[in-house]
């Protein structure tokens, strides 16, 4: 059998020529369009639950994490439920079988976790994760300032207000995650002796500031605007802060 394909490839030297040409093209147009990965993804179906509380890992454990995991339990599909508590913040891990749609696994995540928010302590804030998995992590960055005029303040600003919302509008951009620098805030320092001298109370100053940061927010340039710009309007289009260099 070997001898006679050696002998009808001499033969018949260009049907040879010809036919490898074929597979290499083939090989090239195939390696163009198939949908493979370079990591593949053997992760399970999950969706992550993230709460936010500004208490120790105790508390958060008992009067957040364990309601949360103990109401997901009972959600269809659901081979697992993992809790981690931390300094203020809770995660939980709801796995879900193999084959599962992630997309029907997140609305009924929200569905069963709609129950037990409302029976949770108040400020817990808590939101589920994007929908990405493990390897989901493409690119990673860093915003330096080599001049050394911008401090971490105004980088993380920038991130924040600006790059984020242009890299989320790229499809298949699930989350931009930020992390060092300094975010941006405004305290207000309150002398309680001059509350109590004056007889004003404590919620007086607080709602005050609340509803002076929302009118600032609705009628002046806030950082809440330029979000709003830079999530609707093209990256070419962008406004820049005037603190930071056109490039």
């Amino acid at each position: 059998m070997i001898n006679r394909i050696i002998r009808w490839s001499a033969e018949n030297k260009l049907a040879v020529i010809l036919m490898t040409a074929a597979a290499l093209a083939g090989s090239w147009y195939l390696a163009k369009v198939s949908p493979l990965d370079a990591i593949p993804d053997l992760s399970d179906t999950q969706v992550i639950v993230y709460s936010r509380w500004d208490r120790s890992p105790d508390l958060i454990e008992d009067q957040v994490t364990y309601p949360v995991v103990s109401a997901l339990l009972g959600a269809p599909k659901v081979k697992a439920v993992r809790g981690f508590s931390d300094f203020g913040f809770s995660f939980v891990y709801v796995i879900f079988e193999d084959g599962t749609d992630i997309y029907w696994a997140r609305s009924r995540t929200l569905e069963y976790l709609s129950k037990v928010l409302p029976t949770l302590p108040e400020g817990v804030k808590t939101e589920i994760g994007p929908d990405a998995t493990a390897v989901g992590w493409v690119f990673q960055y860093a915003l330096v300032d080599k001049t050394g005029g911008h401090d971490l303040q105004q980088l993380r600003s920038l991130q924040d207000w600006y790059l984020r919302y242009q890299l989320q509008s790229v499809p298949g951009v699930a989350e931009v995650a930020a992390f060092g620098g300094f975010q941006k805030q405004y305290q207000v320092t309150v002398d309680p002796n001059a509350l109590a001298a004056y007889g004003i109370r404590w919620s007086t100053p607080c709602g005050k500031a609340t509803r002076k940061r929302a009118g600032a927010s609705s009628s002046s340039p806030a950082p809440s605007s330029w979000s709003a710009a830079a999530a609707t309007s093209a990256p070419s289009r962008t406004s820049s802060p005037s603190w930071w260099p056109a490039t």
